[in-house]
Formats: C-alpha cells, structure tokens, sequence
C-alpha cells in the first residue's frame, strides 16, 4: 500500500457515495470560512426530496463555477448549432396540456446545439468525449429547452459534485494539459473515488464517444421529467432523440487521423449535409410510466446514473426534429444562444432529480455570468417567437422595457397597466413532500454496478472489444498506479473477465482487490439489444460518404455510376485525385477533383473505390498517402471497391484481398458495392487488423 493510500480514510454514505478523509489535511471550508460537513450530497428534504434554497454550500460551489471563466462556456465550449422544426406527429393531450402536443402536424420553430463536454473552443470535433445535445423548442406557450447529452446517463448524482467532476477532466491546473481528453490522473482519480460514476465510464468507453458525425447520434434528456395534463394527472417521462439515418460511430485509430486531417471534421459533415439538402432529422420519443412502476423498478427512476431499458418502457414516438438551415453568424446564435433547463411550458415539470434540481439553479446563473446581463433573453436566438411581457426592466444591454406608466404589479390601472395573471398559465405539480432536513440519498440509489455490467454484457463482441482498448489505453496514460488499480476493482463487480482483461494489457503482475459495494450487484439483469450501436446498425449508406481515389484516365462510365448509385441511396460522393484541378476521364471529359490526395485521407470517408488508370496506379503506387488512403481504410474495416488496374496499389499498400474488398470491373458492379456499403464496415476484418 502507498503513502497516498496510508494517509486517506474512507466513509461511504447511504447512497453508496464516498467521503475521503486524508489525516493531517487543512479542513474544507466554505469562501467565508464555514467548515463543510458534508460535500457529496444537496441538503434536501428527506433522502428523496426536493433541494433546499437554504443550502449556502451548494449555492456557493456552484456560484463560483459557473463564473470560472470568461467568454467561453466552462462545459460544451466547443458547438455547432443549426435552425430547424419540430413536427407533431402524434397529439398527446391525455397525457400532457402542452401546446406543442395539443395538435398533430403541428409545428414549432428549433434550434440545436451540438457540442463536445471537456474541450476548449478550439479542440477538435473527434475527441473521446460525451456529446451535447441541446434543443430550443419555440413553442406557441414559450422556450422550451431540453438540454441532454448524447449518452441517457451522467458520472454523478447530485449536482454539488458537478465542479469537481468538470475540474477533473479539464486541463491540470498546475500544467495547462491535456485538453479534450480524459486520459490523465485528476479524471480518473476523481471517478475511481465515486463509484456512481463506474456505469457512465462503460458508456464513455464505448464508441457512443466517438460519433461518425451528429447526425448519427442519439440523444437523451438524461433526467426524469414530468407529464401534467389539463386535469393535473401526471406520469413520469423519459426524452430521446434517435436519429432516422441510424447510429454510427468511428474507431479509435481513426478518430486520432481524424482529428489531425480535419478537426472541423463534425462540423463540416453538418454544414455539408444542410447545404446539401440533405436534413438531418430525429424521432421524439417518449418513455412514459407511472408510479408504480417506478415503485418496482429495482433502481431510483430519479437517479440520473441510471436508464430505463426499451425493453421495460417501450418508447412512444411522438415527433420529429428536421434541421434545415445554418446559422447566418456563428458568434450571434452559436456562440450566444443560452440553454436552461429550467426553461419549460406548461404541461412539463420537474422531479426531484438531485442533478436536474441543481442544473435549474446552475444553467441561469451561468448565462449571467458569460452574457452579461440578465437580458440575455433579448438576444434574438433565445427571444421567444410568441408575445411575451413582464415589469422587468433597465440592466445591461437592455433592448427593451414596459411601456406606459405601471412597472410593477399588482396596479390599478386596469387594462392600461399592462400584463396580468393568468389561470391559464405554468402551475407546478402538486407533489406532497415530507421530511426532515438533511444531506443523504436514497438508498435506491447506491447500485453502482448492476447497469454497468448490463450495459457491457449489451455489446456486441467487437464493442466489447472496443470498450476494453479504451480502458486500457486512457489507463496506460495514468502515471499513479494506485489510481489504475482502484479502476479495476471497481471493473471487478462489472465484468470479471473485462476486468482481467484490462489488467493484463495495462501489465498488472496481480489483480487488486474487488472493491467492496455498497450494495450487492444485481447479475441477473438481461441484456438490452437497444444499447448496442452494431446490433443497430443501418442497412443503408443513405446520408454517408463515398470517397473516390481517381486519376487520369479512370473508367469514365463507373465514375457515372457511382455517383448515380450514391444519388439513388441519399448518399454524398467526393472524388480525391493527384491535384484539385481535376482530371481527364477515359472519355477524355475533364472531371472535378474535391480533394488532393495529401488531403483527403481515407478516415473522411465511409467506404472508399480506388479508380485508376495503368498509368495512374504506377503513379500513385509512389506515393505514400495514397498508400494510407488504402491501408487505412483496411485497418477500419471499411468496404473497399478496387478496379483491377488498381491491384498494385492494393498489393504496394499491404492489404490482403477480403470479402470486404469488391471487384469494380463494370459500372454495373457500382450498385452491388454500394449495396455492400449499407452494412457500413466489415468487421469480420477487425480481428486481423486490430488497430482500434
């Protein structure tokens, strides 16, 4: 045992979080000098209660975070936002009186926010990171955001421990680095102490972390929200986004290439596909249920480390989000738009959700802080599109203020004396709450396991695969062995043979300790074919990327049909060439070159077709990135169409003739292969390669 070791003290509470006590340390205070008992939990109303106002501590620690930096927001600085709407496609008025889904065909004006969680403005889009996405909804009773991730569970509980999580996975404050990354010791410290975070790391290692671009991407609300209808029933809901283009994600080799060849490279793909005509478009869907079934569910519906499985909640489709037109300027609606999660409409209301309550204190305070002023809401993008009024008034960038003589209300200067009241307006759900004041979490949150391994278990082979090379490798970027060992106790109550598995590639000469739980692990959970990305994968290349290896004298008649092949499936074709100036086709027509071959490496593509001439091959055959361009696209297990001319270059490359390498030797051959190409990578080829 280490020193580090020697000198902690550990104490874990109801809710399974743990207290770390290190002998001899200065005690933890508030800003004014207040000793802190407590820093895992929000003081609340009984372990399953509301927070508290009254919480110094919390209010204090998340005051201070949000106004860490300036201009740049400290989470999801790096987005990319587009316009778009939200269609109705089932009316639901017997479960919730909002407008938006009073009516179907309705629709309502939307604005998204992609966006990565750990990296500065200027990272790069493929980073191992969780997601956001954000959506404003412009409804005809005002904004609604839903303010999700790309991933339905979160690292923590309870929003006081949000700082020390976004302060852990930042840059190292005594060294600046590294950014964008989890693969260093503060991150991996902080969740190898806090256990609830083990499910969410099963999730970040995943390929969930890695998406070929937004538009294959789930999205989720994360929380537990609730449904009021006109009669004050309510059921508890569940918000997700699925993507009609399916999921797809990249592998970790080639995320890295990626990232050096384009770091724009999701952003691209939106402002392409939009530009395109090609709009993106998602599924609402609805996971609803009532209180008994949250009474039987083995695990807290409020715990915002947990899911729901489709297979217990089935999901209700009730919308579709269309995006169709970009920003005008980035800075304007990008960079300024302000999300709330506080911002809903009559119809939505909150639970007691420990990390949602706190978002709905953090987010406004954060807009203050970054826009500068509380009229931050007179900024066009976040402006409501419906009549709005109130006495609010004066500040900074005021853009407008109460007419007439009343500022307040009530007056008695009857219709001239501006807005009133209406009973028609946002009433919250009259929750009956009841309790003692305290800092503690329910018991029913403390299973910090039993989801992990059910998600792991989930996966497909080759995923599973993924997720024990991500661990491995964030791990080997650890320094403190202590930390890695602590990691793999905690994989220990998952999956002992990932477990095992992880230790050996990170060298262990022994397995640590099993990490005691504080509540035994259920391992009778079955699998939820919903997790898996593979298992649901498209069968079409609709929306995705050919890119074409030509050169002078390539078989003018394939180029043809391959371009109409892609127009017939919806997808996007490039052509990458010895320079952009073009070149001349067998038929002597001169055809546009997008890309030169030093930049255009094969990572930007989803499949790839080498169509060159004799000539072209011997010429290409020397050149090193056209050699990449193949040998790449072999390690990531992409579908490679091949004209015979081009053999050598297959041969020079160091590539072995598969079944995922197809024979282009007519322009009837282009349909087949991109049929082939639906099945997006032949990962029957992985094996072989193994550079993930």
């Amino acid at each position: 045992m280490d020193q580090q070791t020697k000198d902690l003290e550990t104490e874990r509470g109801a809710g399974g979080e743990t207290h770390q006590i290190a002998r001899g340390a200065p005690v933890l205070t508030t800003q004014q000098g207040v000793p802190v008992a407590d820093d895992q939990n929000t003081l609340r109303v009984g372990p399953s209660g509301p927070a508290l106002l009254e919480d110094f501590h919390f209010r204090e620690k998340i005051f201070h975070f949000d106004h860490e930096r300036i201009p740049e927001r400290v989470v999801h600085a790096r987005g990319y936002g587009a316009h778009g709407y939200f269609e109705t496609t089932e009316a639901i008025p017997e479960l919730t009186r909002a407008a938006i889904f009073a009516r179907k065909g309705e629709r309502t004006p939307a604005f998204v926010r992609f966006s990565t969680v750990a990296g500065n403005r200027g990272s790069a889009d493929l980073a191992r990171d969780v997601r956001g996405f954000a959506v404003k909804l412009y409804t005809r009773e005002g904004n609604w955001d839903i303010v999700g991730n790309n991933i339905p569970v979160f690292f923590i509980q309870d929003a006081i421990k949000f700082p020390d999580l976004v302060h852990s996975v930042k840059q190292e404050p005594d060294r600046g680095f590294p950014q964008a990354q989890s693969a260093h010791d503060n991150f991996w410290d902080f969740v190898s102490l806090t256990p609830e975070s083990v499910n969410m790391l099963l999730w970040q290692m995943s390929d969930r972390t890695i998406p070929r671009s937004f538009r294959f991407m789930e999205g989720f609300g994360v929380h537990t929200f609730r449904l009021v209808n006109a009669k004050g029933k309510a059921h508890f809901v569940k918000f997700h986004w699925k993507p009609r283009l399916g999921m797809q994600s990249v592998v970790w080799n080639e995320a890295l290439k990626i990232n050096g060849a384009d770091p724009d490279f999701h952003r691209r793909d939106l402002w392409d596909a939009i530009h395109a005509g090609d709009f993106p478009e998602w599924d609402l869907g609805l996971q609803i249920f009532d209180e008994a079934f949250a009474e039987r569910f083995p695990f807290d519906v409020l715990d915002a480390t947990k899911i729901i499985p489709e297979e217990e909640v089935p999901i209700r489709i009730v919308g579709r989000l269309v995006l169709d037109r970009m920003v005008d300027n980035f800075f304007a609606e990008t960079e300024q738009v302000a999300f709330c999660t506080q911002n809903v409409v009559p119809g939505i209301d909150f639970t007691n959700d420990p990390l949602l309550q706190g978002r709905n204190f953090s987010y406004l305070d954060t807009q203050l802080k970054r826009l500068g002023s509380p009229n931050f809401t007179h900024i066009p993008v976040n402006a409501p599109k419906c009549p709005f009024q109130n006495f609010q008034q004066d500040g900074h960038m005021t853009l407008r203020n109460p007419k007439g003589r009343a500022n307040y209300e009530p007056n008695s200067w009857g219709v001239e004396g501006g807005p009133r009241e209406t009973r028609e307006g946002y009433r919250s759900y009259a929750a009956p709450e009841n309790g003692a004041k305290m800092r503690a979490r329910p018991e029913r949150f403390a299973d910090h396991y039993s989801q992990a391994r059910q998600f792991y278990i989930s996966q497909t082979e080759i995923e599973q695969r993924h997720i024990k090379d991500a661990f491995v490798f964030e791990l080997s970027k650890v320094e403190t062995p202590r930390i890695r060992e602590r990691v793999v106790s905690h994989l220990l109550n998952v999956d002992e043979a990932l477990a095992k598995q992880v230790a050996q590639g990170l060298g262990f000469a022994q397995l640590p300790e099993r990490a005691k739980p504080a509540k035994t692990p259920i391992t009778t959970l079955a699998k939820s074919e919903k997790l898996s990305i593979i298992a649901n994968g498209p069968k079409s290349f609709k929306g995705r990327k050919l890119g074409v290896l030509v050169s002078d004298g390539a078989d003018a008649k394939l180029l043809i049909a391959l371009a109409e092949a892609c127009k017939s499936v919806g997808a996007m074709i490039e052509l990458v060439g010895p320079q952009v100036g073009g070149i001349k086709a067998s038929d002597g027509s001169t055809v546009p070159v997008k890309q030169k071959v030093v930049g255009g490496p094969s990572v930007l593509y989803d499949a790839v077709a080498i169509v060159l001439s004799e000539a072209g091959c011997a010429l290409l055959s020397g050149e090193a990135t056209a050699k990449d361009f193949v040998s790449d696209a072999f390690a990531h297990g992409k579908f490679i169409g091949v004209v015979p001319a081009a053999k050598p270059l297959i041969e020079k490359a160091c590539v072995e003739m598969d079944n995922g390498i197809i024979a282009l030797d007519s322009p009837a051959a282009a349909k087949s292969f991109l049929d082939r190409c639906g099945m997006l990578r032949f990962w029957e080829r992985e094996p072989k390669v193994r550079a993930v």
